[in-house]
């Protein structure tokens, strides 16, 4: 059962609005990631996680690749049929980190990607804590712009001045809930990768898909739109070119769920 009260109004205005923008602008995961899936979190054939606030799948598909079953549960339906169109091998629920619609102790891991920083909260990690199986593994995992490039640190500027109370990962602020009872210590890993693509969609439909940016209207997503493209017709790296990178770096998190 999905409670709409409990998802942040900027992800379910802004997601509701701009999941093509999200699929097209949202990098992929970098090929370390899949050794991190199968040695830290245990994934194999006969494994079952979940993927808690799948969106429309990016990171579905390197779950599947473990060969494990999985089960997307995703709270904004736009997302979720994205999501079913594109993987409708995947179980598809709709449901929120604070009610997942699956028994206790049921899955080996909950794999949240892109997404923790929307609920985290002891409320999520005491629903998170009751579906995994004793010894079941929580991951954390985002792709994060390298704003040690000049360019990147520009348009990141340009990009927070809109956050407003919008949760997100480069605040910090996931971290106060940890660490956190009947789970292990939080370990950290950072993988390097880049975004290769047209610039309206490495740069463009990145922007575009920042939910409080999707959730503005109109007028107002000009306001942001127009200093971007004046930062790529000024940036030598970015002016005039076809094909461009935006560097990322992707943070993995793991924990364990301890024996009773």
């Amino acid at each position: 059962m999905s409670d709409a009260a409990s998802v942040h109004h900027s992800a379910s205005g802004g997601y509701t609005t701009a999941a093509d923008s999200y699929v097209r602008g949202r990098p992929d995961y970098p090929v370390e990631l899949e050794g991190w899936l199968l040695d830290r979190l245990d994934l194999q054939a006969g494994s079952v996680v979940v993927d808690l606030g799948a969106g429309t799948g990016k990171f579905t598909p390197r779950l599947l690749q473990t060969g494990a079953r999985v089960i997307a549960v995703e709270p904004v339906p736009q997302m979720l049929e994205k999501l079913s169109a594109a993987l409708p091998q995947v179980e598809a629920l709709l449901g929120t980190a604070q009610s997942i619609p699956l028994p206790d102790t049921s899955v080996d891991a909950v794999v949240c990607a892109q997404s923790f920083h929307w609920f985290a909260s002891a409320a999520s990690l005491a629903e998170i804590h009751r579906v995994l199986k004793p010894g079941g593994k929580l991951g954390l995992v985002w792709n994060v712009r390298d704003e040690r490039v000049d360019w990147v640190a520009q348009l990141g500027r340009i990009v927070n001045r809109f956050e407003g109370d919008t949760p997100r990962y480069h605040t910090g602020a996931w971290r106060k809930e940890f660490p956190f009872p009947g789970f292990g210590p939080l370990h950290e890993e950072h993988f390097p990768h880049g975004h290769t693509g047209a610039p309206e969609d490495v740069i463009m439909n990145r922007v575009r898909s920042v939910s409080f940016i999707a959730a503005m209207p109109a007028e107002q997503r000009a306001e942001v739109e127009e200093p971007v493209r004046a930062l790529i017709a000024s940036e030598p790296e970015l002016s005039g070119k076809t094909m461009v990178t935006m560097p990322y770096e992707t943070a993995a998190y793991y924990m364990v769920k301890e024996a009773d």
